[in-house]
Parts: C-alpha cells; sequence; structure tokens
C-alpha cells in the first residue's frame, strides 16, 4: 500500500470508527437541508475502501467500485445502507433528474485539492505522482488552497448570486446553485473550466466539465482523513483550521488520538 502523507492529527477511520460516526454523528437533518432546493430525486453513491484499502470483509470484491444508491426510502434509509458498507466516502450526483429519471440539468462546482497546490516544499503534482505520493499533501498546500477557494469565490461571485464553499475534507468545493448554472450545456461549462484554470485556478476540470458529477456529500465522514465534510461561510474560510477546528472533527478523534501518515 502506498504511504500517502497528510497534515498531524489526520488519519485513517477505521470500520469501527465509520460505524459509530453514521450512527451517532451523522447529521441527516442537515443533509435534507442541503439537499431540499434539488428537483427530483437525487441519487448517492459510496466507495467503500478504494484509497485506505480498508473494507468489510464480506466486500473484499467490491472495495474499489463506486456503488450507486438510488433505490430508498427517504434519508434514514440512505443512512442504512451507508452503515451497511461502512464506506471512506460518500457522494451524491449532481446531476438534476426529471420525474422519468432523465437528466435535466447539473449542478455546477469547481473543485480545488491540496494536491494540485505547486508547493514549495513537496513541488507540482508531477513531482509528487513521480514520488507516488499523488494523494499526499501538508498544512502549507491545504493554507494556499484555501486562499484559492476564497479569490475562486470572489471571482465567481461576480457573475453568480448563490455560492456555497464545502470543506471536502481534504480540500475544497464551490457549488452554485443558480438556475442558470445548472442549465449550462457541456460546452459552456468546458469553456468556464478552461477560463478559470487559464486564470491561475488549482481546479479539477473534470469536476466543472461535468465528466466527474459525483461529488462528496456535506456532513458524510471523508474516511481517508478524519475529517467532516461541512459547509463554510465565507466570512469564516480564511480563518477556517481543518487540522485544529471542531466543526470538521468527528468525536472519536476528539480524544487525542492522531496519526500523521497511512
Amino acid at each position: 500500500m502506498s504511504q500517502y502523507f497528510v497534515p498531524e492529527g489526520m488519519r485513517p477511520a477505521t470500520l469501527e470508527e465509520r460505524r459509530e460516526f453514521y450512527a451517532s454523528e451523522f447529521n441527516l437533518a442537515k443533509v435534507a437541508e442541503w439537499l431540499k432546493g434539488r428537483a427530483g430525486k437525487t441519487k448517492f453513491a459510496v466507495i467503500i475502501g478504494r484509497h485506505t484499502k480498508i473494507f468489510p470483509e464480506k466486500y473484499c470484491e467490491d472495495w474499489d467500485t463506486t456503488i450507486i444508491i438510488d433505490e430508498y426510502v427517504g434519508l434514514e434509509d440512505v443512512c442504512r445502507q451507508i452503515l451497511e458498507f461502512l464506506p471512506e466516502g460518500v457522494y451524491y450526483d449532481r446531476n438534476v433528474y426529471n420525474q422519468s429519471d432523465e437528466k435535466a440539468g447539473q449542478e455546477l462546482a469547481f473543485d480545488v485539492d491540496p494536491e494540485n497546490i505547486t508547493c514549495p516544499i513537496h513541488g507540482t503534482l508531477a513531482d509528487k505522482m513521480k514520488r507516488h505520493q499523488g494523494l499526499s499533501f501538508c498544512g502549507t498546500e491545504l493554507e494556499l488552497a484555501k486562499q484559492q477557494i476564497v479569490s475562486l469565490y470572489e471571482y465567481l461571485e461576480k457573475e453568480y448570486s448563490d455560492l456555497q464553499v464545502v470543506y471536502s475534507g481534504r480540500g475544497f468545493h464551490l457549488h452554485v446553485f443558480d438556475q442558470k448554472a445548472c442549465d449550462l450545456t457541456t460546452k459552456e461549462r468546458t469553456e468556464i473550466a478552461a477560463t478559470v484554470k487559464e486564470k491561475g485556478f488549482a481546479i479539477d476540470v473534470w469536476v466543472t466539465e461535468g465528466e466527474m458529477h459525483l461529488i462528496r456529500l456535506p456532513y458524510s465522514l471523508h474516511g481517508m482523513v478524519s475529517r467532516i465534510a461541512v459547509p463554510l461561510e465565507k466570512k469564516e474560510i480564511e480563518k477556517f483550521n481543518p487540522i485544529q477546528n471542531e466543526k470538521c472533527i468527528p468525536k472519536y478523534l476528539q480524544t487525542g488520538k492522531s496519526a500523521t501518515s497511512f
């Protein structure tokens, strides 16, 4: 297994810790609030152990598979299925579907991950990949990613009015909820991604283009680093420190357990 390095205090969640989080801490009311403006039925997905290699033995053949959850009765049922899989990551589909289950639009989003930042210490993403450290990141990269999401927010608010930043557990997501953004064509999304990239933002272009339409579910656990994905108000982003802020630290880690790599 590759050895990824992450900031001190972050570490993979065990299966029991995943169970503890989704059984007692996962806030379904806040999830419902996040999803309330979406038309049609939202599809969810889980990845059990792709990066951590931690998974229930009974899913040893599916640990790397993206499992879609589209048959459920309410969010309580979604949570029940999550508890069955005990995944390292939970996602939702940004595609918006009509009553006939046909795609009717897509939530526009931007993804800024710390490994995409050129670090004065660890170099570029290409440098990290050569060392088989593509998913590693340090506190400096995390801080630079935070600065980028603030600048990106200020750039996009000139065009859109309904923006929301989410600390994803590793990096930051910026969601655009304006209806005109949902109605964008693939060509228009591709042009937006190219423009934002040209302006120097370290985004994952395939997320903005819409090719990757799954995105981490807010309030779920990022099992790779033991951090909760949490929405942030613009005014709190600059002072937000995911290494120490209890808002994103699960209760099982608030007892002093820590590790720096896995």
